[in-house]
């Protein structure tokens, strides 16, 4: 019998303390076309409806084995309800915004927290899901809920060729939306909380070395994220897509327990850089490897994380949905491996 429970282990790994056995987890997107046939929660309305969203985040853990639970399975939430148009996509096609409310420096100031912002549909939906995953699995099992950050939600509103070029022609306008935006992520991030999560993932790739220069992360971004940390309890983790090696000695001090990386991240370089500062997630490959190999080929790439020194072996970033179950399942047959050496 394992020593601690799901959460407990989860909870012990984020703060760096002794553990019996390495955590399995997906601090991303975890909704595959197999589970969405097993369950009947299918996209678009599994991103929608609160209790086809719950159903299909939990096969994440009860089918696919993930010993945490997550949701939602898109990125659109607060970009749509903070005015941007949104194609609902279709069973393997996430959510896309297609049309951008800030497409002038003026418009930025028109951004604001909405009053009734926990009320709103898309929100409301998520935070229901919320409850009633954790009303399932109980105080055992860490429900996970994410969020896009300040920077990512930027480049949804203004869109990318107007959140670059402000970056460089007017920071200004870019921080004043950013900081609107960081305020509206709190009160989110602490409504998931409220409701039961048991962690809370900001993803901010935008923020990461691929879009923009390290010294524009720590000047108009760090400040952000480490605000976001002190005005939000409980666990934080934060998931960067691309290498986010230029960035991990400021992330690391940001507040975050965890730092969710892609597999462009060398994990033991990146362990040299941030120390005891706060934990790795990650890092097997969603695309390359999950995706399209088998499950030997999996074993062998979470075998290296796990032997690099990852502190929750997890994807390195969302699934794509026809990512095949059995390589899944993959991740715990190494896991256990390299535990019971």
């Amino acid at each position: 019998m394992s020593e601690f429970s799901l959460n407990t282990r989860f909870e012990r790994a984020l703060k760096g303390e002794s553990l019996d056995i390495i955590p399995v987890c997906s601090v991303t997107q975890t909704g595959i076309v197999e589970l969405m046939e097993m369950t009947g929660a299918y996209w678009p309305r599994a991103n929608y409806d609160s209790h086809k969203m719950a159903a299909l985040a939990l096969a994440g853990h009860e089918i696919a084995g993930f010993e945490n639970v997550r949701c939602p399975f898109c990125t659109t939430v607060l970009a749509e309800t903070l005015g941007c148009t949104v194609d609902e996509g279709s069973v393997d096609i996430q959510p896309y915004v297609t049309d951008f409310p800030c497409t002038k420096k003026g418009d930025v100031k028109e951004i604001s927290v909405p009053g009734s912002l926990l009320e709103s549909r898309r929100i409301a939906a998520v935070l229901d899901a919320v409850e009633i995953m954790k009303t399932k699995v109980g105080k055992d099992v860490p429900v996970v809920a994410g969020l896009v950050g300040p920077a990512g939600l930027a480049s949804m509103l203004a869109g990318m060729k107007n959140y670059l070029m402000w970056f460089v022609t007017n920071p200004d306008v870019v921080e004043e939306l950013m900081g609107t935006l960081t305020e509206v992520c709190i009160e989110y991030a602490n409504g998931l909380l409220e409701r039961g999560a048991d962690a809370v993932v900001l993803i901010d790739s935008e923020a990461g070395p691929d879009i923009i220069a390290p010294q524009m992360f720590e000047t108009s971004v760090f400040p952000l994220h480490r605000k976001f940390c002190r005005e939000v309890p409980g666990l934080k983790i934060l998931h960067m897509c691309g290498d986010a090696t230029a960035v991990l000695d400021p992330l690391a001090d940001a507040g975050f327990e965890g730092i969710s990386i892609e597999e462009k991240v060398d994990v033991g370089f990146a362990k040299g850089i941030v120390g005891n500062r706060v934990r790795l997630i990650g890092n097997v490959s969603p695309s390359d490897t999950l995706l399209t190999k088998g499950p030997e080929e999996v074993v062998i790439e979470a075998r290296a994380c796990l032997e690099d020194g990852i502190d929750i072996l997890a994807p390195g970033c969302g699934l794509a949905p026809h990512t095949p179950l059995k390589n899944i399942k993959a991740l715990f047959r190494a896991r256990d491996e390299y535990c019971s050496l």
